[in-house]
Order: structure tokens, then C-alpha cells, then sequence
């Protein structure tokens, strides 16, 4: 027998928002960072995604936890975890950045916030980066403090966001531009607000710093909002997948490196950084992958969750050929009238246009196309 009840404890911690979500009708958690993260309320994802892309939503994504590093080695030790140069940020700055080890396999992709030349904060994905870190620190001798802070994020997602937000903390929040931050006042203390967030939707993350302000913060927003008819919501699966955006646990792990998970860009492997995993990324380089990340559009009916990976074949195939490639996630899309999935495919069968079969978990073998990300 199986059931979809999550039986807590508190070994899975709730958030400063939780109270608001279960009183707002959440219908299912998943666990990230052992602590809850909202999945769906009423809606349905497809309605949730209308809503998404037309007015403004409010995410519970405290599960981004937080990990503080600051002191004489804060940067050197920033660097070495990742190959993206961070030389040249400055305070302010809000960095995507690939975290490997020292083989070039991704341990988290976080955002990292500057906060000072002896500062950052890494907003990390579902995995144990403030351990890893420490042992970094520990085993190199570095003089740094790591610590997880008392700092809960909350998303503002949505076109009608900066409204919204404006509202709430004034006209200068429309000043914040891109992946870049600034430090805003709520009830007496100060919280850094960045222009970003997990949708292609314009949006804005609040690193709440200090819990205890959580439901203040949740009901200021929220009183407000109703001007720009705003929902609880939570990352959509069907817009995250068509504007390509990775998620760390399903389309990569420590498995993966980040060339064939197409973060090139952000990985500076021609210049001279003391990073961890730089030398193997470089010979990965040099002899080329032999897979990547792509889109897939596919027919038939909406396909079901995809919970494991389901295998890609050449659409000349049949059912015992070896695969070409496996689905990450899939969904699908009411705007394109059509099944849409992130897969990681072998080369020969990763160019735009290539014809291929999935084979989806209700035993359906259905016609697609390889797609270049994000989606038209």
C-alpha cells in the first residue's frame, strides 16, 4: 500500500511561514534540506501556471537554507568550491554558481550572495554544503567562520512583483536590478532582498533574518497582494521545465558535471582559479562530453509524473534498443499544447530537430523532438 501522507517529525523542520501555508489549504510538502518545502495548494499545476505567468505569487522556499562563511579565507574558500571566477563581484552581487568536487561532479548549484570582501552566503539546493564546507575549512586550515544563519527566504513571484514589493518596501525595490541585492527594513531590522528566484517570471527573494518575524512578514505581504490577486504558490514544474531551469536531484547530482549539464558559462576553465574540481572539469574539456542536457517536446496525452527516468530510444528503435538518452522531468505544457521534458542525451542525438521515442511510466511510447532550452 502506498500513500502520498508525509509523517513528520522533527527531524524535518518546519519553516517560519509553515503556519500560513497550512491555513492558506497546502495539499502536499516534498522534504529539502530536512525541511519543508509547499508542492500544491487548491489548484491544479496547470492553473498555477496561468496564474504564474499573469499576476504575483508568494513561495514558502525557506528549504534554501543558508551558508554563512565569512573571515580572512571566506573568498579563498568560496573559490575553491566552485569553477566560476568570482574575482571580480562585488558586494551586492547574486552569483549562480556550480559547486564540484575534485572530480568535476557537481555537489550543489547555489546562488551566492556577496556580502562583504570577507562575506558570503551560499543559497544552496538539496544537498549538505554547510558539512562539506566545513570539512574544507577544517582540513585546509582556513581561518573562516561557517555557520547556517537564522535567514529564511521567501519568494515574490510573478509579472505584478514589483508592484507588489514597491507596496510593501518602497520605490526604491524597483531599483534592484538582476541577480543583484540590497538591504530593506521590516518591523526594525534590516533583511537583504534580491532580484531573483526559481521562475523565468520576474520575482524578488526575501532573506528573512529573524524567524521569529516570519508571519508579520507573511500577512504584510499579503494584505497588500490582494490589490494584484495574489495566490500561495510554489516552484511549477511546467514553467521551470520550459524555461530550462536544473534541478539539483533531478537532472544532476554528484553524477554529473556541469559541461554536460550545460553551465559552461559558468564555469571559467581557461583562467588560472584555485578551484577544487578545475582540473578535472579542464580534461573533461579537453576530451569532450558525451551527453548534455536538452529539451524534449513529445505527443500524446499529458504524460504522468516522472519519478524515475524514463528512457529515450532513436525513433527508428524499438523497445530493446539501448537508450539514447533518459527524461529528468517532464510535464505538460498548456501553452504549447504538448509534452515537454528536460533529458539528458548522448551526443549524436542531442541537436535541435532529432526525432526520437519516449517511453513514459504509462507504458506509452510516444513520438518527440529534441529542443534547445529554454523553450520558444
Amino acid at each position: 500500500m502506498t500513500t502520498n501522507h508525509l509523517n513528520l517529525s522533527r527531524r524535518i523542520r518546519r519553516t517560519p511561514f509553515t503556519e500560513k501555508v497550512e491555513a492558506l489549504g497546502v495539499r502536499g510538502y516534498s522534504v529539502v534540506n530536512h525541511m519543508l518545502l509547499p508542492k500544491a495548494f487548491a489548484t491544479s499545476v496547470e492553473d498555477d501556471y496561468w496564474h504564474l505567468r499573469a499576476h504575483v505569487q508568494m513561495w514558502d522556499v525557506a528549504c534554501q537554507r543558508q551558508v554563512d562563511i565569512r573571515g580572512a579565507d571566506a573568498a579563498r574558500l568560496v573559490q575553491w568550491m566552485t569553477p566560476r571566477n568570482l574575482s571580480k563581484a562585488r558586494a551586492g552581487d547574486c552569483l549562480y554558481a556550480p559547486l564540484v568536487d575534485e572530480s568535476g561532479g557537481i555537489i550543489n548549484d547555489p546562488v551566492i550572495l556577496k556580502l562583504a570582501s570577507d562575506h558570503f552566503r551560499l543559497s544552496i539546493a538539496d544537498s549538505d554544503v554547510l558539512l562539506w564546507a566545513k570539512g574544507l575549512a577544517l582540513g585546509a586550515g582556513m581561518d573562516v567562520v561557517i555557520e547556517e544563519p537564522d535567514v529564511s527566504p521567501l519568494a515574490i513571484q510573478g509579472p505584478r512583483a514589483e508592484a507588489l514589493m514597491s507596496a510593501v518596501f518602497g520605490e526604491r525595490i524597483r531599483e534592484i536590478r538582476f541577480f543583484k541585492f540590497a538591504r530593506f527594513e521590516f518591523m526594525g531590522s534590516s533583511h537583504v532582498i534580491a532580484r531573483s528566484g526559481y521562475s523565468r517570471q520576474d520575482g524578488f527573494e526575501i532573506y528573512l533574518e529573524d524567524s521569529r518575524l516570519g508571519a508579520a512578514l507573511w500577512d504584510r505581504l499579503w494584505e497588500a497582494g490582494q490589490a494584484f490577486n495574489i495566490r500561495p504558490g510554489c516552484p511549477n514544474l511546467i514553467e521551470r521545465i520550459e524555461g530550462g531551469l536544473l534541478s539539483y536531484g533531478n537532472e544532476m547530482t554528484r553524477k554529473n558535471n556541469p559541461l554536460e549539464c550545460g553551465l559552461a558559462a559558468f564555469c571559467d576553465l581557461d583562467e588560472p582559479l584555485d578551484c577544487i574540481g578545475g582540473g578535472a572539469l579542464r580534461a573533461i574539456k579537453a576530451a569532450g562530453i558525451t551527453r548534455q542536457i536538452r529539451g524534449l517536446i513529445f505527443d500524446g496525452d499529458p504524460c504522468p509524473p516522472c519519478a524515475t527516468p524514463w528512457p529515450v530510444r532513436r525513433a527508428q528503435g524499438n523497445d530493446r534498443a539501448a537508450p539514447v538518452g533518459e527524461v529528468t522531468s517532464a510535464a505538460y505544457s498548456p501553452r504549447l499544447r504538448a509534452n515537454v521534458a528536460l533529458a539528458m542525451m548522448n551526443n549524436g542525438f542531442r541537436a535541435p530537430g532529432e526525432r526520437v521515442l519516449v517511453h513514459s511510466a504509462d507504458s506509452q511510447t510516444r513520438a518527440g523532438v529534441v529542443s534547445a532550452l529554454p523553450f520558444a
